[in-house]
């Protein structure tokens, strides 16, 4: 399966996680070329958020083997992350509802810079601000978000967007720094009918460009690539061996140029190695509410 720099392939044989109340998903797989749009299609609690954030680098893998972008998971989990990028997941990544538009973008592409080569340039050069304005009008058109359509262009809060363009907005953060991957949740949570087909259309037209995109939502567009995840049971009550996985806090995407001159990742790193655990609590399963919340309650400490 061959990898091309914009898109990830990915490719997966059983994957899951299992935390310490049970799985949250198992049995997974998909084997999917670069630029392919990948639906997950599953009821509330099944795991969809849970692979998504798997699939990106972001929490660990407990069985099955897997592949993003030719490295496999877990064990280049850091090199995965740099490579891939999540938008519109709750309790990870989410909107500032204070902040404006144009606030939310500028500082999206000045975390770029420290990783691109433009971090020496003072903020107020002229190759900086013309890079940083080149990289927010990009984003925009890609995800067809025209300030002068919003009630007080970039300077509207984010307070005041509809849904669809908060949506837009998201994937345009996530876009910004060139991922070979995009995953984003909750696609068409809360909207018409209408605004459910621009936002699949949205993740089409990008999927058509080149990046791999997988989204967690319903009434996929029938020309994607659909991953169904379905509910687990319940874990027995009995001591785990293994840390439960926690999802690892966002980072800019960056370009790679040599993986093979990486001999750091090539095996996994101490930080990602497995741990006793308490035993297992009577629960039903985790939910992919559960796991946003152990993200920001880990991540943002």
């Amino acid at each position: 399966m061959n990898t091309t720099r914009q898109g990830a392939a990915v490719d997966a044989r059983g994957i899951g996680v299992e935390g310490p109340r049970g799985w949250a998903f198992q049995g997974i797989d998909i084997s999917a070329e670069p630029g392919t749009l990948i639906a997950v299609e599953g009821s509330s609690g099944s795991g969809r958020t849970c692979l998504l954030l798997a699939l990106t680098g972001r929490m660990r893998i407990t069985e099955g083997t897997a592949a993003v972008a030719g490295l496999p998971l877990p064990q280049r989990m850091g090199t995965v992350r740099s490579r891939t990028a999540i938008a519109h997941v709750p309790g990870v990544v989410d909107l500032e509802p204070a902040l404006t538009v144009g606030e939310h973008l500028k500082e999206q592409a000045l975390l770029g810079h420290r990783f691109q080569g433009l971090g020496a340039s003072l903020p107020w050069s002229k190759r900086h601000k013309e890079a940083t304005r080149a990289r927010v009008d990009a984003a925009l058109a890609a995800v067809r978000l025209d300030p002068a359509t919003l009630p007080k262009g970039l300077r509207t809060a984010v307070r005041d967007l509809e849904r669809i363009e908060a949506l837009r907005l998201s994937v345009a953060l996530g876009i910004m720094h060139g991922p070979q991957l995009l995953a984003v949740d909750d696609v068409d949570l809360k909207l018409s009918e209408t605004e459910r087909a621009q936002a699949w259309q949205l993740l089409r037209d990008l999927a058509r460009e080149g990046t791999t995109v997988v989204a967690a939502g319903s009434d996929a567009p029938a020309d994607a690539l659909t991953v169904r995840t379905t509910r687990t049971k319940p874990a027995a009550a009995a001591p785990v061996k293994d840390e439960p996985s926690v999802p690892v806090k966002d980072e800019p995407s960056v370009p790679v140029k040599d993986e093979s001159a990486d001999p750091v990742e090539t095996e996994p790193s101490a930080t990602e190695q497995d741990e006793p655990q308490a035993p297992a609590k009577d629960a039903p399963h985790t939910t992919e509410e559960e796991a946003a919340h152990a993200f920001a309650e880990t991540g943002r400490a």
